[in-house]
């Protein structure tokens, strides 16, 4: 699989290390009183703990989605019906351009994490994930042209993959520190999720759902991370490598693309309890590689090459930290991500808005 970097994507990184080096903040025990002593929720796995220490922790994020894009121009549903190709024609019944446009796709995701060091040096982290999503398509009569059949909706729902992480402190002084995580993927998530689909000819049948809404990706992945981070008095900053590689084919034949990503943050605490954040995210994700040959219909979604590219993103973060009391250490953290920039593989649905919320307690 060959993952490939949009030169703008690099630009905007290399700036952005430029910008804040040296980089950012973690949690260590010496820190627990602080609200900037997390990064952005955001940012998973950028913090370790002192030996003998435990970290509970969810999150739940949600993410909207609307309208179709081609590489980064929008296009409306009527142009896709008459201009993009159908992957799968020469199939029985399979029309010559797509005839099914996805309208708006919302995903709902929460996450359950445990944390524990057994050392000062090492911290283990296990977590796993509960998906919903739902998209709402229009479909388009017969073969060709763009009388509007109807509207339909379809959903899927359950545990996603799940995460094991081994993080290794290469450095610290001061405030600064840096840490290694050497993470996997474990394929807990169902890739073979159905449900019924409004066709051009006016059938329900119920078909495999697109890659978009299945639930896992079906292989052990492996997530390497670097995160640097330090702090002056009350700003913080830091930034953090993340990469998704998969390991092999699942088991219907396809692999998710590689990935590749960087953010940068900064932060400022205006009182022990309470910090806010600014951060900018680059991200590159190639192309499906295999095919599910359950996956097939005159829809974006469903043909592998829609799938993955290139972003960049900016987020909003708030921090918060009990400082005494029954709330006394304990973490409330929210982070509202917004795209800046997306140049897709493909076809793909535009991504408007995420959200991200976070409870954290260590002991």
């Amino acid at each position: 699989m060959n993952t490939k970097l949009n030169w703008r994507t690099t630009l905007a990184v290399l700036a952005l290390g430029i910008c804040f080096s040296p980089l950012a903040l973690a949690h260590d025990g010496q820190n627990a009183a602080r609200a900037d002593g997390h990064a952005p929720i955001g940012v998973m796995g950028d913090h370790m703990h002192s030996a003998g220490e435990w970290m509970i922790g969810y999150r739940f994020a949600h993410m909207s989605m609307s309208d179709s894009q081609l590489g980064s121009e929008s296009v409306t549903p009527d142009w896709i019906v008459t201009n993009a190709p159908n992957r799968f024609f020469g199939n029985p019944m399979q029309p010559a351009s797509l005839r099914i446009v996805p309208l708006e796709m919302e995903i709902d995701m929460h996450m359950a994490g445990l944390m524990y060091a057994p050392t000062d040096w090492l911290t283990l982290t296990a977590a796993t994930s509960y998906l919903s999503k739902e998209m709402e398509a229009v479909t388009y009569q017969g073969m060709i042209g763009t009388t509007r059949l109807g509207n339909f909706s379809t959903q899927s729902s359950g545990w996603g993959d799940s995460k094991l992480i081994a993080m290794f402190r290469l450095y610290r002084e001061g405030n600064a520190h840096i840490q290694f995580n050497a993470g996997v993927s474990l394929p807990t998530g169902s890739i073979t999720e159905t449900d019924q689909v409004l066709t051009p000819m006016g059938t329900r049948p119920e078909m495999r759902l697109p890659y978009g809404m299945q639930l896992g990706t079906g292989t052990f992945n492996l997530m390497p991370a670097l995160t640097y981070t330090d702090r002056f008095e009350n700003t913080a900053w830091g930034a953090q490598y993340a990469g998704t590689f998969h390991i092999d084919e699942n088991a219907e034949g396809y692999a998710h693309g590689d990935s590749h990503q960087i953010s940068g943050w900064i932060s400022y605490q205006a009182a022990p309890w309470i910090s806010g954040s600014i951060r900018l995210t680059g991200r590159t994700q190639s192309t499906i590689d295999g095919i599910d040959l359950n996956i097939m219909g005159p829809a974006s979604g469903a043909d592998p090459d829609n799938h993955g590219g290139d972003r960049i993103d900016l987020s909003f973060g708030v921090n918060l930290i009990g400082q005494e009391g029954l709330i006394f250490d304990h973490r409330l953290a929210l982070e509202l991500i917004l795209p800046l920039h997306q140049e897709a593989n493909g076809l793909q649905m535009r991504p408007d808005w995420r959200v991200m919320i976070g409870y954290q307690k260590a002991f």
